[in-house]
């Protein structure tokens, strides 16, 4: 049987940026029963009192806090440190048979100079390569015979290093971003490997971006 706090719960739940806010408290409970008051009448197929609508928001919200952020909270408060590397260019090219060949002769000619940001990841259909914008030209020989469906120039990258119990709390890369897509940050690219995640952000938005990550860990 449906009740009004199952109802409301299912609601909140398909609405991942409400759900967040509910959990930090900083939504009135009367205005949001208010909205959502249509919505779950039609689910239960009668009328309900706003006052029910806010007492199921305010147990979930509870509930929320706990459930959702505290073991969150608890591990961002660990992360490691946070590198930043400005001036590269992301690459972006169609899979083919010949292009790991010439990554492999990329790989060559960036071997002996470790100052160079390489990274690079493979999808079903396409190639992404992001590189120090100094070795610009150096891509664009090498591939000269695939085809390059994007290129992106002044961008900055932001690597975290993150706890090993990151990969057992459901959530973390949610709510990292989240408050960057709150910040009105756009990420090019993620980059992630078990314990670190890197992401590749416009130079002109690299500091307000490192700034949402650095504070995450006085939450």
């Amino acid at each position: 049987m449906k009740t009004i706090s199952s109802v409301v719960e299912h609601y909140i739940k398909k609405k991942p940026f409400l759900q967040s806010a509910l959990a930090q408290g900083i939504i009135n409970l009367t205005s949001l029963s208010r909205i959502v008051k249509p919505e779950i009448e039609g689910e239960l197929g009668k009328e309900i009192r706003n006052g029910a609508i806010v007492m199921a928001l305010k147990r979930l919200s509870d509930d929320l806090e706990f459930r959702a952020t505290h073991k969150i909270i608890k591990v961002l408060k660990n992360i490691g440190e946070i590198t930043v590397r400005s001036s590269l260019t992301d690459y972006t090219f169609l899979a083919s048979d010949s292009i790991l060949g010439q990554q492999a002769k990329l790989l060559e000619a960036i071997n002996d100079n470790q100052d160079i940001f390489y990274t690079s990841s493979r999808g079903v259909n396409e190639i992404n390569i992001v590189i120090s914008n100094i070795m610009d030209d150096t891509v664009e020989t090498v591939f000269k015979s695939e085809k390059c469906t994007q290129k992106a120039e002044d961008l900055s990258s932001i690597t975290v290093k993150l706890p090993a119990e990151n990969v057992s709390v459901p959530g973390i890369y949610y709510f990292i971003f989240q408050r960057l897509a709150w910040e009105g940050i756009v990420l090019y690219e993620v980059i992630s490997t078990t314990n670190e995640f890197t992401i590749l952000v416009d130079d002109d938005q690299v500091d307000i971006a490192f700034k949402t990550i650095k504070d995450l860990k006085t939450l």
